[in-house]
């Protein structure tokens, strides 16, 4: 388990707004070239390790997409009393293997977890992008609407750092065709890729010229800020270190206006994703969250 902290440590370092002034550099000069939102994902096929190995049942799942593309997920069933379903949307750099520091504890609180990897990444074929990131979130609602364990849970979509974005997009667009859904979780989000990608340029003194461009480069009509407010009436939580460097935490607060109630804002001292496994605040954060699902998942099953 000490490793699989480890490793969770590192991933907060491994994002696509690095302040490392060479993948600064080389972001900014890809932008000059072709301004790609493909420079936002930096995916590894490599699986560094699955869920056996911190003692925990699982299974492979695999999506089969329109396009014939193929996603690759775990699924982790909930031990004991299945209380919630969370759907894992991870960050924008390796696989879930890396990822799962963030969750491998829910099963032990009664939460099934399926962890999905967007095309490009580990297993996961094709190439990634917003769009396709945002249809890959959707894909995974769509298989949890076929498994029989899921079907009396609330569902709850987790969603860090791109992945945040991401899955706040494609739920707002998107959840009114889950009737599972009873509420969504977003930690460390950004407000708009323009804003992050000028923010990480100004911070370092050989991108600074190139602040514009690193906006200009970002995609267009894809911003959590202008569809967050839709994620309404499901109960949203938006999570945030106050110390965050990669991800300001000026984003939470911008986002947390423009959203609709209910919503609730948890801010801990802490950095980028730190919020499960490595602040102090981690136990509490954890306690927060499982509480945010009790009572969402409670008015869902009044509802239903």
């Amino acid at each position: 388990m000490a490793s699989l902290l480890l490793r969770s440590r590192q991933i907060a370092r491994l994002t696509c707004f690095s302040r490392q002034r060479g993948l600064a550099l080389l972001l900014l000069m890809s932008l000059l070239l072709c301004g790609c939102e493909g420079l936002l994902f930096f995916p590894q096929q490599q699986l560094l390790r699955n869920p056996a190995d911190v003692g925990l049942n699982y299974q492979d799942v695999k999506i089969t997409l329109d396009d014939g593309n193929t996603i690759h997920g775990w699924w982790l069933p909930a031990t004991g009393r299945v209380q919630a379903t969370v759907l894992f949307a991870h960050g924008n750099a390796e696989n879930i293997s890396t990822h799962l520091a963030s969750v491998y504890w829910l099963p032990a609180q009664g939460v099934n977890v399926l962890l999905i990897d967007y095309r490009g990444y580990g297993q996961s074929s094709g190439s990634p992008s917003i769009v396709s990131a945002q249809a890959d979130v959707t894909a995974g609602l769509a298989w949890l609407a076929t498994q029989a364990s899921a079907h009396d849970t609330p569902w709850f979509v987790l969603g860090q750092s791109l992945g945040a974005s991401v899955a706040g997009v494609a739920v707002a667009r998107s959840a009114n065709k889950y009737p599972n859904m009873a509420g969504v979780i977003l930690d460390a989000g950004f407000s708009r890729y323009g804003d992050i990608a000028q923010e990480v340029a100004a911070g370092n003194w050989l991108t600074w010229p190139f602040q514009c461009l690193a906006r200009w480069g970002m995609p267009d009509g894809q911003d959590l800020i202008d569809e967050v407010a839709a994620i309404a009436p499901l109960p949203l939580l938006l999570i945030h270190g106050r110390q965050d460097p990669v991800v300001p935490y000026a984003h939470a607060v911008a986002l947390y206006e423009a959203a609709q109630p209910p919503r609730r804002l948890l801010s801990y001292d802490g950095g980028h994703i730190e919020t499960f496994n490595q602040t102090s605040s981690a136990a509490q954060n954890r306690e927060q969250l499982l509480d945010f699902i009790g009572a969402a998942g409670k008015a869902w099953r009044q509802s239903h």
